[in-house]
Formats: C-alpha cells, sequence, structure tokens
C-alpha cells in the first residue's frame, strides 16, 4: 500500500524547544511537592520501583535526506528510541505472561493507588523530564514501544510518518478520541497525529494544552 505524502508544517525548532523547556520546567518546579509526595506514596503501597522507564520510539531525523534511500540500520525501528519515564502504576510482573500490550480501562495489573494516579495522569509527569531532555515535545503524537510500532507499521501504513515530528506528552489525537478498543481506532487517532503534523505550530500546540486540562479533569476523551 502506498504511504500517504506528509510534509510536517514549517515551525522555529528554536522557538519550540525554547517554549518546550520552559513550560516543562517550570512544571516541574511548581508539581514538585506532589511528586515528592507520589514518589513517597508509590513506594510505600506496592512493591517495585518508585519510576517505571521504558523504551519508546521518536523522532525519525532521517525520513527527509534523500541519503536514507542508502544508509543501513541494524534495525529499523521507524525513528530514535529513548527512555521515557513515568510513575509506577502496575505491578511488577504486569507484563510476564501478557508481554507488550496496550493498557486498557480498568486494568487488572494496575495498583490500587495506580488507579487514581492515572485517572488524573499523574504518572505522566515524569515525561516532562523527556521534554527537558529534548527527546519529547509537551504536544505530539504519542510514542509507542517498538515491538507495538513494528506491528502497527504493517497494519497501516501511514504509521510511520507519525515519527515525522517530537512526540509528545498530549496530543490532538487525546482530546478528540476515546481508548483504543480495536485497529480501526488506531487508524482515526493516525488521522488525528498526521492532521497535527501538517498543522503544527505554537497557537496550535497552545490550543492543545488548553484542551488537555478539561479533557483529562473531566475524564473524556483519550484521557
Amino acid at each position: 500500500m502506498d504511504v500517504p505524502e506528509v510534509i510536517p508544517r514549517e515551525r522555529s525548532e528554536r522557538v519550540s524547544r525554547v517554549l518546550n523547556f520552559t513550560i516543562a520546567f517550570v512544571a516541574l518546579i511548581v508539581a514538585s511537592p506532589v511528586l515528592i509526595l507520589l514518589a513517597i506514596a508509590v513506594k510505600l503501597t506496592s512493591r517495585g520501583p518508585i519510576l517505571y522507564a521504558q523504551t519508546r520510539v521518536g523522532l525519525d531525523r532521517r525520513w527527509r535526506s534523500t541519503l536514507a534511500l542508502r544508509e543501513r540500520r541494524l534495525e529499523d525501528l521507524g525513528g530514535q528510541v529513548f527512555t521515557i519515564y513515568k510513575f509506577r502504576t502496575m505491578r511488577v510482573d504486569a507484563e510476564r505472561g501478557s508481554g507488550a500490550v496496550w493498557a486498557q480501562e480498568n486494568d487488572p495489573r494496575v495498583t490500587q493507588l495506580g488507579r487514581y494516579m492515572r485517572k488524573l495522569r499523574l504518572d505522566e509527569f515524569p515525561q516532562f523530564w523527556n521534554v527537558l531532555l529534548g527527546d519529547m515535545n509537551i504536544v505530539g503524537p504519542r510514542p509507542e514501544r517498538p515491538s507495538i510500532v513494528s506491528r502497527l507499521r504493517e497494519d497501516i501504513p501511514e504509521y510511520q510518518c507519525r515519527h515525522r515530528v517530537k512526540p509528545g506528552i498530549t496530543g490532538l489525537a487525546q482530546i478528540n478520541q476515546n481508548y483504543d478498543a480495536c485497529i480501526d481506532d488506531v487508524r482515526s487517532k493516525v488521522r488525528y497525529d498526521l492532521r497535527y503534523i501538517r498543522e503544527q505550530g505554537v497557537w496550535v500546540d497552545l490550543g492543545i494544552l488548553v484542551r488537555t486540562v478539561p479533557s483529562v479533569l473531566l475524564k473524556y476523551r483519550g484521557w
């Protein structure tokens, strides 16, 4: 199947980097008392580490280059891999039998404290550190694990186009659609992601951020 031509809208990467770094830095400073309390609560209420580190697929920096046709990767994962951080909300043996799978609503693997953290998306706060490191932006397509990316690229050829911009903590798909229930839901989210890539910009990002807050607090759409 042919992959549609998806060209990211031009934007100032310097302005974008300054904006993302500033928002992430301020968010971590303001929320630090709550984050410390959450870290203590996670440690006291379940066995395992406070933070959950996981490999995700990020920006594909070489998709524009004609040299990419002659380059060889040891393994084509679709983009640069990086380590994402979250507060741990599941049991330490959550994927022992299932392997890499999507989390679900009312997931039985989630701890009691984790259920409340996930409802308010408090487990996502450590990802602001990923923004400071430059692996992610505040707004962008949500990053997935290499094994899941590999499967979805087989079923949805345009899925690989999501990696033409940095992944984000929130995005256009998250404020417009509910949790995935089937492959058609994923296709719909990819359409939102590709729309964002074509329209990306500072004002678009700020608009998505403003809409993310009520999405989290009122618990609708993908949050």
